[in-house]
């Protein structure tokens, strides 16, 4: 286990990971990670890209105030396995787009999606003060749709047969979840751990 004092540049501390700034050194990954058919399968992305085209994006990155990436790392190994974005943040109306991959495989299925999630969720409405945030899911993603709406989001539209993928066009999915619903739901969660028996911790979904 990485202690705080081991943890490169965290920016969000979590139980099991922490969220830090992408930096170079991580684009090597993520290329990996975006041209794996298995990763990408239930994303946007399907063209091949290649170092040039990611490492052209990272920069672009942090010169732009309407995106926030942070790259998922393990506390237990210090590893990366992921990343977690706020994208197009409007200042004025105060919402912006969620999204977020799991590049690792061997990694999907423990609930670290879960909880990268959470943590940028608390970021955009405890320290950004957004009002609303949003995603959107392909239908063909049921285990992402049943995480999100365990995490408090709602299903607020469908945009009829919107995406093709595995020969097929399947409907995209438009979830949202408002600050007030959040911090409702935040209150209520603490409540019910502190009752739970000590050790016990929920299912975890992604």
């Amino acid at each position: 286990m990485v202690s705080e004092l081991g943890m490169r540049n965290p920016f969000l501390i979590g139980e099991r990971l922490y969220l830090r700034p992408l930096e170079l050194g991580d684009l090597e990954a993520c290329l990996r990670w975006i041209n794996d058919p298995e990763v990408t399968r239930t994303l946007a992305l399907y063209r091949p890209l290649n170092s040039l085209r990611e490492r052209e994006w990272l920069e672009r990155l942090y010169k732009d105030d309407r995106d926030i990436v942070l790259a998922i790392i393990l506390k237990e190994s210090d590893k990366h396995i992921g990343n977690v974005g706020l994208h197009r943040i409007d200042w004025k109306d105060r919402r912006a787009e969620l999204g977020i991959l799991i590049g690792e495989r061997e990694e999907w299925g423990k609930g670290y999606g879960a909880e990268a999630i959470e943590l940028m969720l608390d970021y955009a409405f405890t320290k950004l003060n957004l009002h609303r945030v949003f995603l959107r899911v392909y239908a063909n993603n049921p285990r992402a749709i049943r995480c999100y709406e365990k995490i408090g989001f709602r299903r607020e539209g469908v945009l009829r047969e919107s995406h093709f993928a595995e020969g097929r066009y399947w409907d995209t999915l438009v979830m949202g979840i408002l600050q007030r619903e959040w911090r409702e739901q935040s209150q209520a969660r603490a409540r019910a751990q502190a009752q739970e028996p000590e050790g016990l911790r929920p299912e975890r979904l992604v």
